[in-house]
């Protein structure tokens, strides 16, 4: 029997602002799950600021060994917005205003004072590129090959994730299950191995916590199959329990 299809993604954010802290970054959690939804995994995500080098070596690199290559931020109205003109150079290709975008823009500006020089910069994608519709702000997402360059806002990013929904070739949705001790990971790190090791397929993240004075962990097992998941998550509960723990389904 082969194993099963893992398809997988990267996440590209991109801005100075991210890297200096004044803005903290929502994306990396709402595109993970969402890619979860489609049976996707998230593999790996990276942080550059506004250089075309680093952002035309992130995309060749991550695009290269990932199923799907996702970006965001940079593709606003203003001069430092170069995302549209790194990926293009990353893909030796040349920028053009699409003529979808222009009048998507158009109608969009028209009560607002029109499409200025400004704005049609959000029309601007690497040639041969389709859109990704904006039904919130007007200005498209863009989707050339295996990649989609998305904004940076996350409530924008999360209606431009809607519209690509159920659009990617992908394996069957994660499932995640929890449950929760009031235990350093420490002194159950052996049990949680042994546990991952004997069920095949799935994967088990401890993520400690100190909450009213206590140490405590929660589980989380994840894989396509809910059986095997719920396998794991009964027999983890019972040697939990066998090891004199207390467990709290569904997370502490």
């Amino acid at each position: 029997m082969e194993p099963e299809r893992i398809w997988t993604a990267a996440l590209i954010v991109i801005g100075d602002e991210i890297l200096s802290g004044r803005t903290q970054d929502k994306n990396v959690a709402q595109v993970a799950s969402w890619l979860n939804v489609q049976g996707i995994r998230l593999a790996e995500v990276r942080v550059v600021g506004d250089r075309t080098e680093a952002i035309v070596e992130a995309v060749n690199a991550l695009r290269a060994r990932n199923d799907y290559c996702f970006t965001t931020g940079g593709i606003g109205p203003t001069h430092d917005d170069i995302t549209v003109d790194a990926i293009a150079e990353a893909l030796g290709v040349g920028v053009v205003h699409h003529p979808d975008a222009m009048a998507v823009l158009t109608r969009y500006y028209e009560p607002r004072g029109g499409l200025t020089e400004a704005r049609a910069r959000m029309a601007r994608v690497p040639e041969g590129a389709e859109l990704i519709p904006n039904r919130l702000s007007g200005a498209p997402g863009i989707r050339v090959g295996n990649l989609f360059i998305m904004a940076g806002v996350p409530h924008i990013t999360a209606g431009m994730l809607d519209a690509l929904t159920g659009t990617l070739e992908g394996g069957r949705p994660v499932v995640s299950k929890s449950v929760g001790c009031w235990v350093a990971e420490s002194e159950v790190a052996d049990l949680l191995r042994t546990a991952e090791t004997t069920h095949e397929g799935v994967s088990i993240g401890s993520y400690p916590f100190f909450r009213d004075g206590r140490v405590g962990a929660n589980f989380v097992v994840r894989s396509p199959d809910e059986a095997l998941v719920d396998r794991c998550v009964a027999d983890l509960t019972r040697d939990l329990e066998a090891a004199g723990k207390d467990v709290t389904g569904g997370g502490i």
